[in-house]
């Protein structure tokens, strides 16, 4: 790619915050870490943010408190971290599926649903054995019947992108010149 070219792939200007979602496993925080710099905007971890709040791990306060109470806890941490100024943020696999968190997400944020097939979903999510939602039965049956239960919920989101094959600079890229077609018309109004 030339330098002209890269340069305006930065010069996108946000006011609003960027939430990733998607299902456990396309990537979210990886190209969300890589994302934040390309719009100079800080990075946020929805799952890690909840970690330092409860002074433990997701897949224990699910052991401990049960998915509701967790999924109550996340809209909290989800809508503080939305409310302070624009950052990228990723969010846990299941909070879009939280009608109250989605409703932030959509107010506070652009959001973007990054997707991935099912393969490589399994693949990645399957890696380590941090996943709560997967401790039991079989892992690709339960990542399938998730996303069909939250595929509606992602699709609500303001881009759809592709996680791509290759280096994430890749998708990087593809989700900067989305956000540009995205802001640019959005500033018109």
């Amino acid at each position: 790619m030339e330098l002209m070219e890269r340069k305006k792939l930065q010069e996108v200007r946000l006011t609003r915050s960027v939430a990733i979602v998607g299902m456990m496993g396309v990537g979210k925080t990886t190209i969300g870490r890589r994302l934040a710099p390309r719009l100079r905007l800080k990075f946020k971890d929805a799952d890690e943010a909840i970690e330092a709040a409860a002074g433990m791990s997701v897949a224990d306060l699910f052991t401990a408190h049960g998915e509701e109470s967790f999924r109550r806890g996340e809209t909290q941490v989800i809508d503080r971290l939305l409310t302070g100024p624009p950052i990228v943020l990723a969010t846990g696999g299941g909070a879009m599926a939280q009608p109250e968190t989605r409703e932030i997400i959509k107010t506070k944020s652009i959001s973007i649903w990054l997707r991935a097939d099912i393969d490589t979903i399994v693949k990645r999510a399957t890696r380590r054995p941090t996943r709560p939602l997967l401790a039991n039965g079989n892992p690709r049956e339960t990542i399938e019947n998730l996303l069909k239960a939250r595929s509606g919920y992602y699709a609500e989101a303001d881009i759809v992108i592709d996680s791509q094959a290759g280096p994430h600079k890749n998708t990087v890229d593809i989700i900067v010149n989305a956000l540009r077609s995205y802001v640019e018309p959005e500033a018109k109004r």
